[in-house]
């Protein structure tokens, strides 16, 4: 992602950031729609994530034991989540799904898991099985290295398409451990569940006795305080969590029932650890975040305000120029896919037209906006975001739709 391969050019090289811009080594400044992949919801080097950090660092970066600190952060978590009675801390999204998948496992005696196609949960081995993101972006149906005994427990169904799902229940009867899902999609781009889709996996898993996991790296407190399981009411078995919840350090979680935590060692038989987990740093950074979130909820009013405006801009602005885009949104979370027709799940995503979308990203970093590097990522605002950076921003587009027009002609 970071080498800029699916939309063409040299990747510049940041040196800082401040609110919602970057700089460049060569003195540039960029508008972020980025967010560093979605965690700085309050803009970067916010003054109160800064001085806990500060704070934190001064007592030490590290101690591989246990801080005050992480029963802080997780008394916010569980406050904001319901769902979530005990949780664990880890250092990456990747190992709170693999942790949560071995959970599940253990929970139900099962070994089948699904998944969905262009949903990304990580690189364990398992579940690089049709992802989304990069292996999207580079066209590859998973990854070399991942054996097919393994892949084999991983069933990969389309997004949004209920049909599909109970037909592989009626074929695995008693067999599948867990549904995992992102409950908005943001690896193929933003793609928000049909309605009801959520509700049914939900009453199929409790059904048939298996566990439903929400992977909410991406969308915990981002579409709202509560995630997304606040937003369409959802009550999942287990959820995963990162980005947001370590404020821009390196931080996620995973969590849930308490009888299904309960078999994670020293407790119970299902091992997990990592020295990293819990990171000072990283705790003082999402106490600092979840805080300031919980206090001002007002930001998820500005979010939703000025994401709405700057997908309608850009959107109008394609319009205008007689390019084919699709607009896809959830809260603070935003696709414009270069394609003609809905996007509701990998099928519909892959259509998209990835060279006009590289050449619209180029120009519009030309023109000072960093858009994802990816038409298979969403693009996030932050707190810092104001009326006027949307503004500079469907201008930007305007001038990069005709940029576009221009070299066609």
């Amino acid at each position: 992602m970071r080498a800029f391969r699916a939309v063409g050019g040299d990747p510049p090289f940041l040196v800082r950031a401040e609110g919602a811009y970057l700089w460049d080594a060569d003195g540039n400044r960029y508008l972020d729609y980025f967010g560093s992949w979605g965690p700085m919801i309050l803009g970067h080097a916010h003054p109160v994530v800064v001085e806990a950090i500060q704070r934190a660092a001064e007592r030490s970066a590290s101690f591989g034991a246990s801080t005050a600190a992480e029963a802080d952060l997780a008394e916010l978590v569980i406050t904001a989540m319901p769902s979530i009675e005990k949780l664990r801390f880890v250092s990456s999204g990747t190992e709170a799904t693999m942790s949560a998948i071995r959970v599940a496992r253990a929970f139900t005696g099962r070994k089948y898991v699904i998944k969905f196609e262009g949903c990304y949960h990580g690189h364990s081995d398992g579940l690089l099985v049709k992802a989304g993101s990069g292996l999207a972006t580079f066209g590859l149906p998973g990854s070399a290295g991942v054996p097919q005994e393994i892949a084999h427990w991983t069933l990969a169904l389309p997004f949004n398409d209920l049909a599909v799902v109970e037909e592989a229940f009626g074929k695995h009867q008693d067999e599948i451990a867990c549904v995992i899902v992102e409950p908005v999609v943001g690896n193929m781009g933003c793609v928000p569940p049909a309605p009801g889709y959520l509700e049914r996996l939900r009453r199929i898993t409790r059904e048939t006795g298996s566990v439903l996991i929400f992977d909410e790296v991406m969308t915990g407190f981002r579409l709202a305080l509560g995630g997304a399981q606040q937003v369409f009411g959802i009550d999942p078995d287990l959820t995963c969590l990162g980005k947001i919840i370590g404020g821009g350090l390196p931080c996620a979680a995973f969590g849930g029932k308490a009888r299904m935590m309960d078999l994670l060692a020293p407790l119970g038989p299902v091992y997990q650890a990592g020295t990293l987990s819990g990171n000072p740093l990283a705790m003082a950074a999402g106490i600092a975040t979840l805080r300031y979130l919980a206090g001002h909820q007002e930001v998820y009013a500005g979010l939703e305000k000025h994401t709405a405006a700057v997908a309608k801009g850009i959107a109008e602005a394609a319009r205008d120029a007689g390019i084919a885009v699709e607009t896809n949104r959830a809260g603070s979370m935003v696709t414009w896919f270069f394609t003609a027709g809905p996007v509701n799940d990998f099928a519909t995503a892959a259509a998209s037209d990835t060279e006009a979308f590289g050449r619209f990203h180029r120009t519009m970093l030309d023109h000072g906006v960093w858009l994802p590097p990816s038409q298979f990522e969403a693009a996030f605002l932050s707190a810092a975001h104001a009326d006027a950076d949307i503004d500079f921003t469907v201008e930007a587009a305007r001038r990069a739709f005709a940029a576009m027009l221009a070299v066609r002609t």
